[in-house]
């Protein structure tokens, strides 16, 4: 049985070397790393914690990868460090083991581990005024059996903080409440595990798996949008657990009303809960943000450095600690010292790309209210001449403020078709180009204002 594990082992160690590139896995792996497959687990230490948190920011999705081309499924990893895996603890030592399992260490004894733990948790989450209150419904969630709010519910943009929560939030009830069953998944592996149950005629096992549950994490709920037969399998989902008094706590990009081609029964559930929007941390967190990370690997970077980056990149968390690792990373290769002149020269790129501040869910509100329509009337379908004016002027700002392409900015605005968003622009250009008219009907009667006074309005107030 060992004997197969250690073939296992290798062919995972082949399989990645081929996928990410002989240069890559020299570099962060050769004589840097030590993997251990056990029966529910792959360990990976790695020499410090620099290339801890870099393979795993990097490399988690190829190591996945290479894992199901081998074994057939995936297993979760758990990271830790070895210090005695530097390349300098291994010219004073010299090999103790052959060159073969120095590399990713020896194949473990069969034995049952208890699930690995999420790799988030709130002891790291940095809590600033923008998340102060996502941040206290979480732990109001974990420290009270019988939440006072059901669902809890968080949206916002990519990267500030809504995946942290939820992993956290499972974490800490994992600890504190070991008698309760909890599970996080995104809203597409929900999808997956639904669609496999049908096929397998196991629906059944689905459902009990999923009811009978104390807290239920669903990531990116708005993945079930135009999905009618599971978001009505989930509705049933969420009754039970909801009716038994448990937590539901879920995610998602938009508002509940602002996620296109959702049903209103469900819209009503998320709106009967608490629904809290976190917005990108302000200067302030940002830079204590960087400060935890560089702390967590074991570094020292100049305050100047540290207030550079948190004040170039503003919208993102992952963005923000992006941007900090790859001048690590440089420092690392190179040898450099980190100077706020080297951070300007590395950087340069990475901050030229980082997103836009506004975001397609602040374009679209700020639309909904000049309009005076509901922002999900945006996302859905209708086409009554208000709606439909109001959808092509959320399009068009969206194409000219942010990156999205225009099949993106279809699928943001209720997986409309990519046409759709190229006509609706066009029109929109057209209107500002010839300063006509805009018509439409309000509570207070029809109104009508220029489309170049509109579009001024309407940027003054994105702005």
């Amino acid at each position: 049985m060992q004997a197969l594990f250690t073939d296992e082992t290798n062919a995972i160690q082949e399989r990645l070397a081929q996928d990410i590139g002989a240069q890559q896995y020299q570099i962060w792996f050769k004589n840097a790393a030590r993997l251990t497959l056990r029966e529910e687990t792959l360990e990976i230490a790695a020499a410090n914690a620099f290339i801890t948190q870099w393979i795993r920011g990097h490399f988690e999705k190829p190591i996945q990868k290479a894992m199901e081309a081998v074994l057939d499924r995936q297993l979760p990893i758990a990271y830790s460090t070895d210090p005695s895996l530097s390349p300098a603890a291994a010219a004073k030592t010299g090999p103790s083991v052959p060159a073969q399992t120095r590399l990713f260490g020896q194949a473990a004894p069969l034995r049952k581990k208890s699930a690995a733990p999420l790799k988030m948790n709130l002891h790291t989450f940095v809590v600033g005024v923008k998340n102060e209150l996502a941040y206290n419904a979480a732990k109001t969630v974990i420290s009270q059996e019988t939440s006072p709010f059901n669902p809890l519910f968080y949206h916002g943009g990519y990267g500030v903080g809504k995946t942290h929560l939820l992993q956290g939030i499972c974490n800490e009830i994992a600890a504190s409440r070991p008698h309760n069953r909890w599970l996080y998944v995104s809203a597409e592996d929900f999808a997956n595990q639904y669609v496999l149950a049908l096929k397998t005629r196991k629906l059944d096992a689905f459902r009990r798996r999923f009811r009978s549950l104390d807290v239920l994490a669903i990531d990116d709920i708005h993945f079930l949008a135009n999905k009618n037969a599971m978001q009505e399998e989930f509705l049933h989902t969420f009754n039970s657990i909801d009716l038994a008094g448990k937590q539901i706590v879920l995610a998602s990009d938009a508002h509940p009303k602002e996620i296109g081609a959702l049903c209103e029964k469900l819209v009503n559930r998320f709106v009967s809960g608490m629904v809290v929007r976190i917005d990108p941390p302000d200067f302030d967190t940002r830079c204590r943000i960087l400060t935890q990370r560089v702390e967590a690997l074991g570094r020292d970077i100049r305050r100047d450095v540290v207030e550079y980056i948190a004040g170039a990149v503003s919208t993102s968390v992952r963005e923000l600690e992006g941007a900090l690792l790859k001048l690590i990373a440089f420092s690392s290769l190179t040898g450099g010292k980190i100077t706020l002149a080297a951070a300007r020269q590395v950087l340069s790129e990475h901050i030229a790309r980082t997103d836009p501040v506004v975001h397609n869910s602040d374009i679209t509100s700020a639309v909904a209210d000049y309009f005076e329509v509901r922002p999900g009337d945006i996302y859905s379908a209708k086409k009554e001449r208000t709606i439909s004016l109001a959808r092509s002027m959320a399009m068009y700002l969206t194409r000219r403020f942010t990156k999205m392409s225009f099949p993106e900015i279809g699928r943001a605005m209720g997986n409309k078709n990519h046409a759709t968003v190229i006509l609706a622009c066009r029109k929109i250009e057209r209107a500002i180009a010839d300063n006509a008219e805009l018509r439409w009907r309000c509570p207070a009667g029809f109104r009508v204002v220029s489309a170049k006074e509109a579009c001024d309005r309407l940027i003054e107030k994105i702005s």
